[in-house]
């Protein structure tokens, strides 16, 4: 029996497939998001090579910002709970979950049993997401897989203080006018989103193990920064963008499960 996950972001859209609640089937995640020819993308990847189509999936959850604008899928449920759930599934001992996507940040306190204690969520400005690595991305003509490198060559971390994205980038040029090396800029907007994150970690309470997910997790540069910031080690999840998605193929064999032993 098969279940699928969808999980529409602000910028990316990812799938996952699973059979019988366990074996991963398939999986894709493409660049786009909502409002994008994102979402049909990922299901035709997702579905590519299995033999498998849409009619053959017992249940569909959809998930994240653009969870409503799914036909077809048989229930939406929130990121929040999708993150919860996928995150528990592949490290049980998680407690803290960091999540730094497109265009929010979220922050996740778990119990042993995998339940939602307290949550936080920064939906409302671009600083400290994605998004934000993306414009000092182009401001410093280092593309966004190489910055992670580029942090790790620092020599000292350039400050850069602005809590708004378009003072950052002003900050951030000006201290290129100046002349300081890029790598320690890098390492200043690294700083930048990780104290952001770890605010939002400290509300809900830090408690390890502590597990960062989303797009922004493949950057070791912010994680080097959040542990740094944190004082303790960070485990970044498998497949950090996948989890909602996961968490969604999940929690969709749960409730087929539920409605078929009823």
């Amino acid at each position: 029996m098969y279940t699928l996950g969808i999980d529409i972001g602000s910028s990316s859209s990812k799938a996952v497939i699973l059979e019988d609640g366990q074996r991963t089937v398939a999986e894709a995640a493409v660049q786009v998001g909502t409002g994008t020819s994102g979402p049909s993308r990922v299901l035709e990847e997702v579905f590519a090579g299995t033999g498998l189509t849409r009619a053959d999936m017992a249940f569909t959850v959809a998930t994240g910002y653009g969870r409503f604008s799914i036909e077809g899928a048989d229930k939406q449920i929130s990121e929040i709970t999708c993150h919860a759930k996928g995150i528990h599934h592949l490290i049980p001992d998680a407690r803290t979950i960091i999540d730094i996507g497109g265009q929010d940040a979220k922050a996740i306190q778990l119990d042993s049993r995998g339940n939602i204690s307290k949550f936080v969520m920064n939906d409302k400005c671009a600083a400290g997401t994605g998004r934000f690595l993306d414009v000092m991305s182009r401001v410093l003509e280092i593309p966004l897989d190489k910055m992670g490198e580029a942090h790790f060559r620092a020599t000292e971390v350039a400050p850069v203080s602005s809590t708004c994205t378009v003072f950052a980038e002003s900050e951030v040029i000006s201290q290129l006018s100046k002349g300081l090396p890029r790598e320690n800029i890098v390492a200043g907007v690294h700083q930048s989103v990780a104290s952001k994150a770890c605010a939002l970690a400290y509300r809900v309470g830090v408690e390890p193990a502590v597990v960062m997910c989303g797009g922004v997790a493949q950057n070791p540069g912010v994680v080097d920064a959040m542990e740094k910031e944190l004082g303790q080690s960070i485990i970044v999840a498998p497949h950090p963008q996948l989890t909602g998605a996961l968490g969604a193929a999940l929690l969709a064999y749960e409730t087929w499960k539920k409605e078929h032993q009823a």
